[in-house]
């Protein structure tokens, strides 16, 4: 799982086996990566993007895509289909699209800062931003409103 986890992330670096190699070479846990290329990034405050995340593996949909979350869950990234980021419009949601880069922990390792909640597992699944939108409105809900 981690194996194809990597090889799907490193597609979008200039450089994708060189990336990889020097990924697994020098056992670095974070590194950045272009948004905007494969998939953008949708960064939600973690009181909200926790909750979310947990909706989102509950539903009937399929294992959600890969989700990941700073350190102390301050705040909580969802990939999403490219293009999302220059189309979302939400209060206290911030987007990563073309022309920006993310930090990503490798996903068959531990590091401090960034973690997976859900690793990319290789197929190119991404979070649906419709079902994203709509277990946002019901975490926010569920804590009084937002």
């Amino acid at each position: 799982m981690e194996h194809t986890g990597l090889h799907w992330l490193a597609q979008v670096a200039p450089d994708p086996e060189d990336f990889r190699e020097t990924w697994e070479r020098t056992g670095l846990g974070l590194m950045l990566l272009p948004a905007g290329r494969r998939w953008d990034a949708l960064v939600v405050p973690g009181r909200l993007g926790r909750p979310a995340a947990d909706l989102l593996g509950l539903l009937d949909t399929g294992p959600c895509g890969p989700v990941l979350a700073d350190s102390g869950e301050e705040n909580v990234s969802f990939l999403v289909p490219v293009g999302t980021a220059a189309r979302w419009v939400g209060t206290g949601v911030r987007s990563a699209g073309e022309g920006t880069w993310i930090v990503v922990p490798h996903p068959g390792r531990s590091s401090r800062g960034v973690r997976w909640l859900v690793p990319p597992d290789g197929s190119g699944r991404l979070n649906d931003p419709v079902l994203l939108e709509l277990v946002l409105h019901e975490a926010a809900a569920g804590l009084g409103g937002w």
